[in-house]
C-alpha cells in the first residue's frame, strides 16, 4: 500500500550542509538519522511535527555538516551518544521525544537509557542482530556502498537525474525512489566526501551490541519496522531488538522502505505524534 506524502506546509528547500534544523514550539522532539545521512533525511516529516512540537534534528558528529570529532576520539556508538547528550544539554533539552532511523534509532534508545526520553519511536533501528557473521557482512557491504558513493560524487547531479541510476542508489533504502527529489539525492552522494566517522563507526559497531533496556513507566517505546526492509530484515534485526526491549510496542509497516521519511512522511509523522501525545498526556495526568 502506497502512502500519500503531500502536505500543505511541506516544502523542498535547497539542500545544504547546515549541521542541524531547529524550529517549532511545544514539547521537544529530537530526530536522529542513520549512518552516512544528514539531518535532511527528516525534512519531509518536520513540517508535520512542528505544528505541535519544537523539533531539533542534528547531523551526527563526523557526518557531513555535523560536529567535528577530535582525531583521538573513538568513533563508537557510546561516543556519539556522549556528544548528543552534551548537545542536548547545551540546548537545555532535558528530556525529549526521541526518534531515530537505523543507527539513529540505536542512538535514541541509548539516550533513553540515560534518562533523556519522554518517549521513543524508532524506524528500522540498528543495534541488535541474530548473528555476528550477518552484521559483519552488512557492515562490510555498507562500507563498499559508501566508498562507491564517494567515487561517484563528481557525477552526483547526472546520477540523480537518471531514473535507472536513482533506483540503483536508492532502491535498498526507500520503496519509491522517485519521491526523493533529485537535488536531495545528489546532495546525499556528495555528503559522503565529508563523513570521516562512517568507516570507523561501521568497523566498531559489531563490538558492542545494544543491551536490554528495561521498561519504564510513562516512557512508551514504539518500534516500527517495514515488512520489506532490505537493509535490516525484521527476522534478523527487528526481532532480536524487541527481545531486548521488554514492553515495547511493535508496528509492522507495509509499503515503505528502510528509510521511510521520503516514502510516507505524513504516516511517519503520525507514528511519532501519536506516541508523543500519549506520553505528554501521561505526564500531565501525573502532575
Amino acid at each position: 500500500m502506497r502512502h500519500h506524502s503531500s502536505h500543505p506546509r511541506a516544502s523542498r528547500p535547497t539542500p545544504s550542509v547546515s549541521g542541524f534544523h531547529a524550529g517549532g514550539s511545544g514539547t521537544p522532539v529530537v530526530l536522529l538519522h542513520g549512518v552516512t545521512a544528514t539531518w535532511r533525511v527528516w525534512s519531509p516529516v518536520i513540517p508535520f511535527l512542528e505544528e505541535r512540537h519544537s523539533v531539533f534534528a542534528p547531523t551526527l558528529p563526523g557526518h557531513c555538516g555535523g560536529e567535528s570529532l577530535a582525531p583521538d576520539c573513538p568513533v563508537t556508538v557510546a561516543a556519539l551518544v556522549d556528544r548528543l547528550a552534551a548537545e542536548l544539554d547545551r540546548r537545555q533539552i532535558d528530556r525529549a521525544h526521541l526518534v531515530g532511523n537505523s543507527l539513529g534509532g540505536w542512538l535514541a534508545l541509548e539516550l533513553a537509557r540515560r534518562g533523556r526520553a519522554r518517549s521513543v519511536v524508532v524506524f528500522g533501528s540498528a543495534g541488535a542482530w541474530s548473528s555476528e557473521r550477518r552484521v559483519r557482512a552488512l557492515a562490510a557491504g555498507m562500507r563498499l556502498a559508501f566508498a562507491a558513493s564517494r567515487r561517484c560524487s563528481r557525477w552526483a547531479d547526472p546520477i540523480a537525474a537518471r531514473r535507472v541510476l536513482r533506483t540503483m542508489f536508492l532502491g535498498a533504502q526507500v520503496a519509491y525512489p522517485d519521491q526523493v527529489p533529485a537535488e536531495e539525492l545528489a546532495a546525499s552522494i556528495r555528503s559522503c566526501l565529508d563523513a570521516p566517522a562512517v568507516v570507523p563507526l561501521l568497523r566498531s559497531i559489531v563490538a558492542q551490541p545494544f543491551q536490554t533496556l528495561p521498561a519504564e513507566a510513562g516512557r512508551p517505546i514504539r518500534v516500527v519496522w517495514a515488512d520489506r526492509d532490505k537493509i535490516l530484515p525484521f527476522e534478523h534485526y527487528g526481532r532480536p531488538l524487541l527481545d531486548r526491549l521488554p514492553g515495547a510496542e511493535l508496528v509492522r509497516a507495509p509499503g515503505i522502505g528502510h528509510v521511510p521519511t521520503w516514502d510516507a512522511p505524513a504516516w511517519v509523522a503520525g507514528q511519532i505524534l501519536e506516541v508523543a501525545a500519549r506520553a505528554d498526556a501521561g505526564e500531565r495526568s501525573d502532575a
